[in-house]
């Protein structure tokens, strides 16, 4: 993409007398001299682009350089004094934005065009050939979940698992916040007040959900003894569990802190009777920095991925609904419990709270 700037900004340097106007020497300054730019700054997408600006001066001649490596600069004079200065940034292989300057110098005289660079996109694990991005909540708008696609559960302490957490609706009765959306992130916080403990569990699409696909979500997970931070799926047509099936794509206790699990249940592989289909790995850094967790459903395998790396693998071997009711639509949990038959398992420590659990996005890809 090539652009051509029109905006003018002029930098005045006052020298030698009037007769001496036009003459140029390198190193001295010009008299009166002006460097007039197109713009004075250019915008570059984490992708690159080139961009060619136009410059003229007062004095008798110009030229153009850069420090910063990732700007590529090529002037051209065309006409006595004036021209343009060609600007090439190539793709942004970082997570970061960049920032950088072109100068423009006419004998002493100086004026930069400031270049920046939108930070390349976080990297996508294992998406597969074939997939489309069919549904995402990046949480890069407004405040509070979007209605249309997130509901809260509102129970309270003992709903299950003989959790201690009273799940409510956005905020505690004090009016403090368990879900918010602040800095490109959904939080969701784990908090006592006034000797309860309160929390947020929030379904995506919870009326239709979604059959089969790649399913992925970029977490840090909260610190604190009793913390059970989860991001699961359960059936859309729920009757009874674990008839219906559930499928953890991720869960953490923060007592066995930066070890994470997946695990689907089925009549036929669940914990109460030592059948479960889990695993479990240790990662570095899980309560610390973002990781991704990921799932690809597909009719006849379940994969779970933690960055990448396979975590979990189980195959429909076609034995029926008892050991594979994976084939309805599930919609996504994302939540944060407190003690409970897991999350109390190595003890609670209620001088954690409040600690908070970050969403960076969640996506859904399916098969097109």
């Amino acid at each position: 993409m090539l652009n051509t700037f029109l905006l003018t900004i002029a930098v005045a340097l006052s020298g030698c007398s009037q007769s001496d106007k036009y003459k140029y020497y390198e190193g001295d300054a010009i008299p009166n001299a002006v460097i007039t730019v197109g713009t004075p700054a250019v915008t570059v997408p984490s992708d690159g682009g080139e961009y060619t600006v136009t410059v003229s001066t007062t004095g008798s001649e110009w030229d153009a350089y850069t420090n910063d490596k990732f700007i590529g600069v090529e002037s051209q004079s065309t006409i006595g004094s004036s021209g343009t200065v060609h600007i090439t940034v190539p793709a942004n292989p970082e997570t970061t934005a960049r920032i950088g300057s072109v100068v423009i110098m006419s004998g002493t005289a100086r004026t930069d065009i400031v270049v920046s660079q939108a930070a390349a996109a976080e990297p996508m694990y294992n998406v597969p050939d074939g997939y489309s991005l069919v549904w995402q909540d990046e949480f890069d708008s407004g405040t509070t979940l979007d209605a249309n696609n997130w509901v809260h559960e509102v129970k309270s302490a003992g709903w299950v698992n003989n959790e201690l957490q009273n799940y409510v609706n956005h905020t505690t009765p004090d009016g403090a916040k368990v879900t918010e959306i602040k800095n490109g992130k959904l939080r969701i916080t784990c908090l006592k007040e006034n000797g309860k403990v309160y929390s947020a569990r929030v379904y995506a699409r919870q009326q239709e959900g979604w059959t089969y696909g790649y399913i992925e979500a970029r977490i840090k997970l909260p610190k604190g003894k009793g913390t059970w931070p989860a991001f699961w799926m359960m059936p859309v047509n729920f009757k009874s569990w674990p008839a219906d099936g559930e499928i953890d794509i991720m869960e953490e206790v923060g007592g066995h802190a930066n070890f994470v699990s997946s695990s689907l249940h089925a009549n036929a592989h669940v914990h109460s009777n030592n059948t479960q289909v889990t695993h479990e790995m240790y990662l570095e850094g899980a309560e610390d920095d973002f990781h991704t967790y990921a799932m690809l459903w597909t009719p006849n395998n379940i994969t779970t991925y933690v960055d990448g790396q396979v975590q979990l693998s189980y195959d429909n071997t076609g034995k029926g609904r008892d050991d594979w009711p994976y084939e309805d639509p599930f919609y996504i949990i994302l939540n944060l419990a407190w003690g409970g038959d897991w999350g109390a398992a190595y003890g609670i420590d209620e001088g954690a709270l409040p600690t908070t659990m970050e969403v960076d996005y969640v996506r859904v890809f399916q098969k097109q």
